[in-house]
């Protein structure tokens, strides 16, 4: 057993392990692990494989500490290298700091009426003494009986209780037909409302967890989980900070949390009137009185349900009662209103759960122009048939509630009949393939695995790679969708053509657990109709991919594996070699140096074989300098140094010669991580400051904080050598 000091360092090496492994959002994160894993080789005296387990973290540990015992100089190297790898990790983001903007809650509903009783339970849950357990309170009650909106009044009314903020996130978006959100798509997003760039997120989902609970520990933060569907989807997001508040909003009270219940059921007739009082003028009201008791029983309490009923109060009532779903009494009273062209609108838009769509989607399902859709938009918007939010982007985007969703599918159904959903739903899948690969094309344009754009309908242009790549982010919850879409409507091609536009989002903006389903899908339809294809071979690489980045390393594995085969069946040398590089890059992620140089040797091959004619022939120098560079990267992780350096200015000549100042600042850094592997700080720095610079302009701030980190480290040793 170890004793008290020994523990102490295997806590201390287990801390340092863990910091560095979250880090590899960004690529000064993978950096970072792979000098650990370099450093961890030479502890070692052999190749030890990455740790992926708490357990086998703590394995690495242990032996490192035993090396560190017998051993003080190596311990004084090491706790150099910790220093400069804390230092790195948290001058590229890794302190997880929070912005200048104080999150806040979407805008409340203006009237609200009664609910004294949950308003007086979420007060002594969010007041109650601290004592290890989460302050956790679960609002529940049918649709439309205003449990979101409770949520919302009661943050509000408390918002001087929670100077850091108050987070909302939905977890019933739309991104599959099952209509939840992952745990860890709904952490990134509270992440970024608490400012934490995308970059300094962890990517493995227990990772992210923690990282979330830290990043809110000393925080006092309102926190709101809207329509949750269970448990399972909650407790990752769960903390006990003693000064954070949740509410969690569910349709029913699921079990399986352990949260005070506070149930939010049908307002009474009494307080069913004084919710119109507050929404009528006195004289409306009066005149309508004769109708109210009608009115009360066909929206059963329902908030929602009085609240679309107002404005035609003083029309007829359709005939029948609320029953067991006012809010679709309510949808269906209202749509009974509408004109024929705005009827047809909110038919159409509800053939499929889109996340969130716009004008533009709505004109290309319907065939109105744009001015026109938006005005229908606005109008549904008006008469709470949909919900408007204001994206990213700057346009106005909307959403049905889930019930008043199957109400217009089904007058959908009734009115335009199975074809004329189909052919909505069709019109709604082109427009998404044809946005996508316009998109993917211009944002990422030199890329041989980007499909070419549409021929037939004319590609979509933008302004800059910048706009079509954020064109893409704005639509990857509907590009998902329409992934499912395409395979329920037996439409593999377009399927598979969104997949592999999703490339640019997977390498420029990532969003891995969002796009991972989609990408199963790709890669399953193309095997089913495209087996041992380059298609086949393309989805099988993306996957790979992102598999990789999430840290799920043996499933990355099968996928690089199938791919490598696809693309050797179907004789496309590029993505062959392509995906042999992949499962090399998986490698050095794992620390398996010497596979990893194989692997990179394989692909070299493969691109030497290729022939004119081939797919990618013009891509292949650059490539081949890529390759250099891996195996530079490999050969320092396996310690030979000299050779590293070699591999690494061979590539770096490269770069330099085709004005690629990307590559170029990352091959400097490579070759700068191995001067000072050899000790040689005065061979580094040069190499440093003109990285530095290669960057300027470039948006790279995390790259630039890493330089300056080992810059840092220069001279310290370059002092440390002087004393």
């Amino acid at each position: 057993m170890l004793d008290p000091i020994s523990l102490s360092a295997v806590s201390a090496v287990t801390t340092v392990l863990g910091a560095v492994g979250s880090g590899m959002a960004n690529e000064a994160g993978k950096w970072a692990w792979e000098s650990t894993g370099g450093f961890v080789r030479r502890i070692a005296g052999q190749e030890v494989p990455a740790p992926t387990t708490p357990d086998e973290l703590d394995d690495v540990a242990r032996m490192m500490a035993d090396r560190f015992r017998n051993d003080p100089q190596l311990a004084a190297s090491w706790s150099a290298f910790a220093a400069r790898m804390n230092g790195g990790v948290r001058g590229a983001g890794g302190g997880a700091a929070f912005g200048s903007g104080r999150p806040s809650l979407p805008v409340p509903t203006r009237f609200f009426t009664d609910r004294k009783e949950a308003l007086k339970t979420l007060d002594r849950e969010a007041s109650r003494r601290a004592d290890g357990t989460p302050r956790l309170a679960l609002v529940h009650g049918a649709e439309g009986m205003g449990t979101s909106e409770l949520a919302v009044h009661w943050g509000t009314r408390q918002a001087a209780r929670f100077p850091d903020g108050q987070l909302h996130t939905d977890l019933g978006a739309s991104f599959g037909p099952e209509g939840v959100r992952e745990p860890g798509t709904a952490l990134r997003d509270l992440l970024r409302q608490l400012g934490v760039p995308d970059e300094e997120m962890p990517t493995s989902a227990a990772q992210l967890s923690e990282f979330f609970r830290r990043c809110v520990a000393d925080r006092k933060l309102l926190i709101i989980l809207d329509h949750a569907h269970s448990a399972a989807q909650v407790r990752p997001l769960l903390t006990s900070a003693p000064a954070v508040f949740m509410i969690v909003v569910a349709r029913n009270p699921f079990p399986g949390l352990d949260a005070v219940r506070v149930p939010v059921g049908p307002l009474t007739d009494k307080d069913a009137v004084r919710l119109l009082a507050k929404i009528l003028d006195k004289p409306a009201l009066a005149e309508a009185r004769a109708a109210l008791p009608s009115v009360l029983a066909r929206c059963g309490g329902s908030p929602y349900a009085l609240r679309a009923a107002a404005p035609r109060l003083t029309a007829p009532v359709s005939a029948g009662s609320a029953g067991d779903d006012p809010v679709r009494g309510a949808a269906e009273d209202t749509y009974r209103l509408l004109d024929a062209a705005t009827a047809r609108l909110y038919r159409l838009m509800a053939v499929r759960a889109w996340p969130a769509f716009d004008a533009a989607s709505a004109a290309d399902v319907t065939g109105a122009t744009p001015e026109d859709a938006a005005a229908h938009l606005e109008k549904l918007a008006d008469v709470l048939l949909l919900e408007c939010t204001a994206a990213a982007d700057g346009r106005a985007r909307y959403h049905y509630r889930a019930a008043v969703r199957r109400h217009a599918e089904a007058v959908a159904v009734r009115e335009d009949g199975i074809a004329g959903c189909s052919a909505a739903m069709a019109r709604m899948l082109t427009r998404y393939v044809d946005l996508s690969t316009s998109a993917a094309h211009q944002a990422l344009p030199e890329s041989w695995r980007v499909p070419a754009p549409s021929a037939a309908h004319g590609p979509r242009t933008y302004g800059s790679r910048g706009e079509a790549l954020d064109a893409l982010i704005a639509e990857a919850g509907n590009l998902v969708q329409a992934v499912h879409c395409a395979e329920e409507a037996g439409d593999p091609a377009s399927a598979v053509r969104i997949c592999r536009s999703l490339w640019p989002l997977q390498l420029k903006a990532g969003h891995h657990e969002m796009l991972l389903p989609a990408l199963r899908i790709g890669a399953r339809l193309a095997d089913a109709h495209w087996p041992g294809t380059a298609e086949a071979g393309a989805l099988h690489a993306q996957l790979a991919h992102t598999l990789t980045e999430l840290r799920r390393w043996e499933e990355a594995e099968t996928e690089a594996l199938a791919s490598a085969r696809s693309e050797e069946a179907s004789g496309h040398r590029r993505g062959h070699a392509s995906a042999t590089e992949f499962l090399g890059l998986l490698r050095l992620r794992q620390w398996r140096w010497r596979e990893a140089y194989a692997c990179f040797d394989a692909a070299g091959t493969v691109l030497d074989a290729m022939l004119p004619t081939d797919e990618g022939t013009a891509d292949v120098p650059r490539a081949q300098a890529l390759l250099e560079r891996h195996r530079g990267r490999a050969l320092r992780g396996m310690g030979r140094t000299e050779e590293s350096r070699e591999r690494l200015e061979t590539a770096l000549r490269y770069f330099r010669d085709h004005g690629d100042t990307y590559n170029t600042a990352r091959t400097l850094t490579d070759l700068a991580e191995t001067h000072l592997d050899m000790s040689e700080t005065g061979a580094a720095r040069p190499l440093i400051e003109e990285a530095i610079m290669t960057l300027d302009g470039q948006s790279a701030e995390y790259h630039v904080a890493y330089l300056r980190g080992m810059r840092e480290r220069c001279t310290a040793e370059e002092r440390r050598d002087t004393t």
